[in-house]
């Protein structure tokens, strides 16, 4: 079963000139299915009917929502109780990224390197900003799919929100942690950064993760936010 959910926009949706989301379910037979597609589809009505001007409040305003409807669903089935889901959200106005995550989606920003611009909400991750574990040593940590934070596991949520300026030539990669446990930041560089399609690079991206183990479902949006000079952004999912 596939328990990520995606959505992304290159039109205004609301009053975002474009939205990319990605989400990662977690629970048993269906909820994890549920909690990522609830979320993504809520996250796309709330910021379709938002009035606010403000991304970061948008985005937040969003995130709560979904936050409210998976967890009174888990609330009123005992089958979705304790289901919940990562959520990591990203939108481009006037050359700045703006960004929000919940778990340990992940939202990269590839330019002349790769950046991990979210942080894992996660056991491994506290630990390594406790110093009780190096970021090599997280990598291969048995724990390190166990999260803090999640949408719809509380009756209330906190998001991180991030804001980068972007330039042209780079690309942003979100993803879920079916791609950031299987391929390496060097391999997820290397590959983005070839000659070629968007389409292509998020393919490869996705082949070297299965090839690698493929132990989870591996979800990728690919953005190049200067694709042409009336700046259509190009996707690749």
């Amino acid at each position: 079963m596939n328990q990520d959910s995606l959505f992304y926009s290159e039109t205004p949706l609301g009053n975002l000139p474009n939205l990319f989301v990605v989400a990662d379910g977690m629970g048993g037979h269906s909820a994890g299915d549920y909690a990522s597609s609830c979320t993504v589809k809520t996250i796309e009505n709330e910021v379709m009917l938002n009035e606010e001007t403000e991304p970061i409040k948008i985005m937040k305003q969003a995130i709560e929502a979904a936050n409210t409807e998976v967890y009174k669903k888990a609330l009123s089935e005992p089958a979705y109780s304790g289901m919940g889901t990562t959520v990591v959200m990203g939108t481009i106005i006037d050359d700045v990224l703006y960004i929000a995550n919940v778990g340990d989606s992940r939202l990269y920003l590839i330019d002349d390197e790769i950046t991990q611009i979210t942080k894992d909400h996660s056991y491994v991750e506290e630990m390594v900003q406790n110093g009780k574990l190096t970021a090599e040593e997280a990598k291969v940590h048995p724990d390190k799919n166990i999260i803090t934070r999640a949408v719809g596991v509380l009756d209330t949520v906190t998001a991180d929100f991030f804001e980068v300026d972007v330039r042209e030539d780079d690309r942003i990669l979100l993803c879920s942690d079916g791609l950031s446990n299987m391929v390496s930041d060097e391999e997820i560089f290397r590959i983005v950064r070839e000659e070629g399609a968007l389409d292509d690079h998020a393919d490869k991206l996705i082949k070297l993760a299965n090839h690698n183990g493929g132990k989870d479902n591996i979800t990728v949006i690919l953005v190049d936010p200067f694709f042409d000079e009336n700046g259509v952004i190009e996707v690749g999912r």
